[in-house]
């Protein structure tokens, strides 16, 4: 199956940052394995968007308030920064999530103007890759499908945390059940 990129079309890459990857404060296992998916499918979308946490330093996810997660992504550190093996010459926007310290914000869409954004610029199918598949991944696809756009998720190009074994492969069913399809970075054209 070949998959054709073109107007109206945009890839959203989730969350690519130096904490959740290996040796970050909460590493998805294998998390920069995600960075050549992602890097194809950029090269070839005729738009693309980044989110990142960008959490200030008592924020309401970190377990000093009672959340479930260590600090990371805190703003402004070297964790919250892109992985240097993600290509950010393509990148055209990034969202900020997480920015309210009494909020969490696992979606690209969950305070930001993501949804504005990309209706601005005639979008109507999204291209979704990033970590972590079973949390801002998914949350960021599940609110795409409820914004109304189309979703195809970069399956070489998502790495999951899977808190519980199987947690990665589980929310991609859920979203393959919210009307998500999913297409590998080899067949983007």
């Amino acid at each position: 199956m070949s998959v054709t990129l073109g107007p109206g079309d945009a890839l959203l890459i989730v969350d690519p940052q130096v904490d959740f990857c290996p040796g970050g404060a909460l590493a998805v296992p294998g998390g920069d394995a995600v960075f050549p998916a992602l890097n194809r499918a950029a090269q070839v979308a005729p738009l693309v968007v980044a989110s990142r946490d960008w959490h200030p330093a008592d924020h309401v996810s970190f377990q000093a308030r009672g959340g479930p997660w260590p600090v990371h992504c805190q703003a402004g550190t070297r964790g919250a920064e892109f992985h240097p093996d993600l290509d950010r010459r393509w990148i055209e926007k990034v969202v900020s999530k997480g920015v309210d310290r009494d909020r969490e914000a696992y979606s690209a869409f969950d305070g930001t103007e993501l949804a504005g954004w990309l209706r601005e610029h005639q979008v109507h199918r999204l291209l979704v890759g990033g970590l972590a598949t079973d949390y801002c991944v998914r949350a960021s696809v599940l609110d795409a499908r409820q914004e109304g756009f189309e979703v195809m998720v970069l399956e070489d190009g998502v790495g999951a945390v899977d808190v519980k074994p199987g947690d990665g492969e589980r929310a991609l069913a859920e979203m393959r059940e919210a009307g998500a399809s999913t297409v590998r970075s080899g067949e983007l054209g």
